[in-house]
């Protein structure tokens, strides 16, 4: 009777092993390597990417993908969420209030390059997060702040307004963006080559020697 016991609760233990859930740091590895994925094929084939192509892709079936994510709209506002946290988690590693202009917004570009493929994917599947609007707008102030503080400075040229320069810096990130996929030149470089073209346009401009009321027109000379 004893080793009967004793069998049966082996019995239990090897079933409870067997069929004991993930745990949530596996949960959260298989997810993110989902969202991953999902963030590639729906950067290429934009909407019209299926969920049974994201499984494939994954490499899960798709009784797996709909455990984790029952809808579309719920792998969606995932991969939103999952590029916010990445991005925030960036901004507030990068520190940068606390370093030179220049080394910030090269910190501020390559965070957003590294994560803005995730965003690119949002873009293309056309769907818009319920909260979109506040994420841009709490994304979009560390840029203001740091844009604002090159121009106090005289880092950034001053004839341009921060909402300006906001512009351009945001354009210059999307360009990186698409250039830094797969097939392009990656994220180091396509960060590298935004950085310098910004700081090489945004930095303060000397008073060009013709300008000004000294200035006379050829007409004036004869």
């Amino acid at each position: 009777m004893y080793h009967q016991e004793m069998f049966a609760s082996n019995i239990d233990a090897a079933a409870t092993l067997t069929f004991m859930p993930a745990t949530p740091t596996l949960r959260d590895r298989i997810a993110a390597g989902i969202l991953d994925t999902a963030a590639a094929v729906l950067a290429g084939r934009g909407e019209s990417a299926s969920m049974a192509e994201i499984a494939d892709a994954a490499g899960v079936s798709r009784a797996t993908l709909y455990r984790y994510f029952p809808t579309r709209d719920a792998l969606l506002n995932a991969l939103a969420e999952a590029a916010s946290a990445e991005l925030r988690g960036r901004i507030a590693d990068a520190e940068l209030d606390t370093i030179p202009v220049p080394e910030a917004i090269g910190r501020l570009t390559r965070g957003f390059v590294l994560t803005g493929s995730k965003y690119v994917a949002l873009a293309h599947s056309g769907h818009k997060p319920p909260d979109a609007g506040q994420t841009q707008q709490d994304l979009a102030e560390p840029v203001y702040r740091l844009l604002r503080r090159g121009i106090a400075d005289g880092t950034l040229r001053s004839d341009l307004a921060p909402e300006v320069l906001v512009q351009i810096f945001s354009s210059l990130l999307e360009t990186a963006i698409r250039i830094s996929g797969p097939g392009g030149t990656g994220a180091e470089k396509a960060s590298a080559a935004i950085i310098s073209v910004f700081l090489d346009g945004g930095r303060p401009r000397p008073p060009h020697p013709n300008s000004g009321p000294a200035s006379s027109s050829p007409a004036d000379a004869q």
